[in-house]
């Protein structure tokens, strides 16, 4: 001991970071570990999941729902209604919103807002009380957009008569759907439901679906991750930044939108909406992760997290040896920049389906392609940079179709392992748009946030009690 404290002394201190100060005082060479025990010190949770660290039923189950996974190929084969692409939709008065389960009660602003103003979209009601009241009285169903292998942005809100992009997976046959893009503003899924947003509405199911339709009979089916590879090399992250993407989908459609015959004004119109969008793509983009990592989900033993999700109250995952089931938590909150006039106590909690993004292994995963992202989520490309970085460390592996010019062409982290996240205390980071916790105030903001822990933790107890 003599001999050892006689020489330079090079510490690792793991823990408390007092010890590596008063290390530092003494002259000594200090490494400061970030440690805290696995699962927030939860001794339950803690001995669950060493029970799955290589597990050889676990390890085997994710390197086969990790290949179906990679070998999903999304592609945009049509355009239908809501109650065409989703039987229980024609049967029902079903409204689909972004998350896990809710009850209205429990319903945030803007969720209950875009409910109301799809309820006036379908006539169901004529005024804002009639349309709450046929809520209260039970005539309206609420179910999550997953449930449906659905998709939507912040509220999420889909009804019957709205049009959806139907996404197939050619590898398996199954589909995925989501909404339209609005555009910015005064919109839908933010909880706006005024006549402009309801007229908006009618537009798009009577002209813009029709006319998207048509060009897709003349284009034919759309690749969409070859699509999404290039926009990444092309500064997107095809979450929050769609601008790269939106061109890319605009060069696809425009030839086969002038070939369709259709009246010179619905061409016009139809154009000025997309290109006017920066964010047209998004919803795309969610679709084909949902296709992806669904080609993934129902793989038993497996502990590769298959949906991310928030209602703006809870945020919700499922796992793929978990089956259907959810693991919920209080939706942590999002840091970022706020529009002029608007702070933290405006901001709803976390929003949306388009978690779905980073699920896949892009959004904030693939920050470090978008640095651009960072003027409008906040901190700088060196932040963006290390969080594409760090999510390596909670992922079962790498997509090679999705590749970051910034990291060497390094594939996107891809896989969130619940094993890994709980084990190392990382959780997925996410960036989000911000909504305005009141109804039809819209966006204020965007930042970055994270999935909550203790969802995590509920989903290796879960799976650990399967094994």
């Amino acid at each position: 001991m003599n001999k050892l404290f006689n020489q330079p002394l090079k510490v690792v201190n793991a823990g408390l970071s007092s010890f590596a100060e008063n290390l530092t005082l003494a002259g000594g060479d200090v490494i400061g570990l970030n440690w805290q025990p696995p699962a927030l010190g939860d001794i339950d949770g803690g001995l669950a999941l060493a029970s799955l660290i290589r597990h050889p039923l676990v390890e085997q189950a994710n390197a086969y729902a990790f290949q179906k996974y990679l070998s999903a190929q999304p592609v945009l084969v049509d355009v239908m209604s809501a109650a065409e692409a989703i039987d229980a939709m024609a049967r029902r008065k079903l409204i689909l919103h972004a998350g896990p389960p809710i009850a209205w009660t429990a319903m945030c602003g803007p969720v209950k807002g875009a409910i109301i103003g799809a309820i006036l979209f379908e006539g169901w009601a004529a005024t804002h009380e009639a349309a709450e009241r046929l809520v209260l009285d039970g005539g309206v169903e609420f179910e999550p957009c997953h449930h449906y292998g659905a998709v939507g942005p912040m509220a999420g809100i889909i009804s019957p008569s709205m049009p959806l992009w139907v996404i197939e997976n050619k590898t398996n046959g199954r589909r995925a759907y989501s909404n339209f893009n609005e555009g910015l503003g005064k919109v839908l899924r933010f909880g706006a439901n005024n006549d402009e947003v309801l007229q908006r509405l009618h537009w798009m199911k009577q002209e813009l679906a029709p006319a998207l339709k048509a060009t897709l009979k003349v284009l034919g089916e759309v690749e969409l991750k070859p699509m999404m590879a290039q926009a990444l090399h092309m500064g997107d992250e095809v979450h929050n930044r769609n601008a790269a993407a939106t061109g890319l989908l605009i060069k696809r459609l425009l030839p086969a939108l002038l070939a369709c015959g259709l009246p010179l004004e619905t061409v016009q119109r139809v154009t000025a909406f997309i290109v006017g969008n920066d964010h047209f793509f998004l919803n795309l983009s969610m679709a084909a992760c949902k296709a992806m990592t669904d080609a993934a989900h129902n793989v038993p033993f497996s502990s590769m997290v298959t949906v991310m999700a928030r209602n703006g109250v809870n945020f919700g995952i499922r796992m793929s040896g978990t089956g259907d089931q959810w693991f919920q938590a209080p939706a942590n909150p999002v840091e970022g920049l706020f529009f002029p006039g608007y702070g933290v106590e405006d901001a709803a909690a976390d929003l949306g389906d388009s978690a779905i993004t980073e699920t896949a292994g892009v959004g904030g995963f693939a920050m470090a392609s978008s640095p651009a992202i960072v003027k409008f989520v906040g901190g700088t490309p060196a932040d963006a940079t290390a969080n594409s970085r760090r999510m390596q460390a909670i992922t079962i592996g790498g997509n090679p179709a999705f590749t970051l010019p910034p990291l060497n062409f390094a594939p996107t982290a891809a896989g969130i392992d619940a094993r890994k996240v709980v084990d190392r205390s990382i959780l997925p980071v996410i960036n989000t748009g911000i909504a305005h916790k009141q109804a039809g105030v819209g966006q204020i903001g965007a930042g970055i946030t994270t999935a909550p822990m203790a969802g995590f933790i509920e989903a290796i107890r879960a799976l650990a009690e399967h094994i």
